[in-house]
This record gives structure tokens, sequence and C-alpha cells, in this order.
């Protein structure tokens, strides 16, 4: 069945749910045997727990899920840990780890969106609209989406991999960047791309898009051949940039639950040598 996005659902006490309760952009999960677990509670009151604000998100192979935002100053329940989304990525079952993207995201929106930023008054959730609706002007904000291109470039059977100066020492990825304000997707890659390092680039393809809570992006990934130039890095954002093979990768992304992971799989499928 997979997921299916709602909102404004009623709390039913008569049925267990998914809770995706965040303190300070970590989410609260039971960890066993190297797998998180979201709570399925029929309310937060059963582990003592009084959030801030809750919203309904849909229903996750027919079962409610609800975020909620927890107080600064709540102590932790026992028997729980409350982890960042890099520490969730190989815990998390991929359905699961989706829907705490966008948890984190409908949570961080609400928090920010308590005043209208036009006049300053109070705002309240819209009925029957993903909204918050000013109570005094009337305008209305809805969740923010920042779209975000990443890129695999290819020359002579290898990628093109950037060390980003807030990566981990020894970490590579494809290069990313977002999108300007009247940017084409594609615009955006070749100026990223040139930006960045230095290259010219030919024959842009899409690859595929994943909402990202970074913090509240959608990665939209391409492919694309090298044309000219060599590379020529910003010492800005990337420090370091090389070509590499599949043979010969350095650590970075991996497995399905990332675009970024994807994408380098896929380079090592279709380019084996």
């Amino acid at each position: 069945m997979g997921f299916e996005f709602s909102f404004d659902n009623p709390l039913n006490r008569d049925q267990e749910s998914y809770w995706f309760c965040y303190q300070n952009d970590r989410l609260m999960v039971k960890v066993n045997d190297n797998k998180a677990v979201v709570p399925l509670l029929f309310d937060l009151d059963e582990i003592g727990i009084k959030p801030v604000r809750t919203q309904h998100l849909g229903r996750l192979n027919g079962v409610h899920c609800y975020s909620a935002e927890l107080p600064l100053d709540m102590p932790w329940p026992e028997n729980v840990s409350f982890l960042n989304f890099i520490e969730l990525h190989n815990l998390l079952e991929k359905e699961m780890y989706q829907v705490a993207i966008n948890a984190q995201q409908i949570v961080a929106w609400e928090k920010d969106h308590q005043f209208c930023g036009r006049c300053g008054a109070r705002t309240r959730r819209k009925e029957k609209e993903r909204a918050m609706a000013c109570t005094d002007c009337g305008s209305l904000f809805f969740p923010r989406i920042t779209p975000a291109i990443m890129v695999a470039i290819i020359k002579d059977n290898k990628i093109l991999l950037a060390k980003n100066k807030t990566f981990p020492q020894g970490f590579y990825s494809v290069l990313a960047g977002f999108a300007e304000p009247g940017e084409q997707l594609e615009e955006c890659v070749r100026r990223e791309v040139k930006e960045e390092v230095g290259l010219e680039i030919k024959n842009i393809t899409y690859f595929g898009s994943q909402p990202w809570p970074f913090p509240n992006s959608l990665m939209i990934a391409f492919t694309a051949d090298y044309a000219r130039n060599e590379i020529e890095v910003d010492g800005l954002e990337i420090i370091e940039a090389d070509w590499f093979s599949a043979e010969n990768l350095p650590r970075c992304p991996t497995g399905t639950l990332s675009i970024a992971g994807r994408i380098i799989d896929w380079f090592r499928k279709t380019y084996p040598n």
C-alpha cells in the first residue's frame, strides 16, 4: 500500500498509530539489533509525553502516522534514543525513513510559521489544506520545498567525486547545489558544476529525486557527460575533486536510502571497469 499523504485527521485513541517525535531535529526511536523502531502508540501520553504540537501526516500501509514537536527541555523517556538522519540512515526501513523525512519537514515548517511573515500576527492551521493562515491579513504559508540538484559527471568510464569542506576526512560525493529563483534545473546543473569545479558538461539527463530534510530540500539528481576544461575547485565549498573508476572509489554514499547512494551505485553497475 505504501504511504498516503493526508492531514487534519483526528486522533483515534482506539487505534495504534506511528509517532514520529522530534526534539532538536532528532527522531525518537527504540534501537534493537541495529534496527530503529518508530513508536506505535495509541497516544503519546502512554509514555508520559506532552508535545508542543502534533500533525497528522497520512497513513503508512493503512496505519495512521503523526508527527510531534517535543519540548526542548523534556527529559528522554526510558529505553529510547534521539537520532539524526545521518545516524538513522542504515537503521530505519526505507518506507519509514521517507515518512520520517516528511515528518521532520512538517514539524519544522509549522514551528517556523506560528506568526505571519507579512504583518506579524498569529497564524492558525487552515482547514482542508496543509497551510498556516494569518488571523489578521489572511496570508497563507505552505510547507516550503527548496529544489536542489545533484549530478554524476562521467568521463572515460570514471565519475567525478568531490570533497565538500564540511565532509568528514576522506569522504567524497557527487556535486550538489540549490537552484536560484527563475533558474531551470538544467541551467542550475551547468552553473553549479562550472562554479564548483570549473568544468563544462553535456548530455544532462534526469536520474531521480528524493525529499531531503536539510532542512526542506527536494533533491533532483542528474547524470551528465564531461565536455571540456580541467578541474579547478572553488576552494570555498569544494576543496578536492577528482575522477574515480568503479574499482577505485573513495569513501562515499552507498545504498538505496539516499539519492546520492543510488546514483553512485548506478555508476558502479553501468561502468564496472
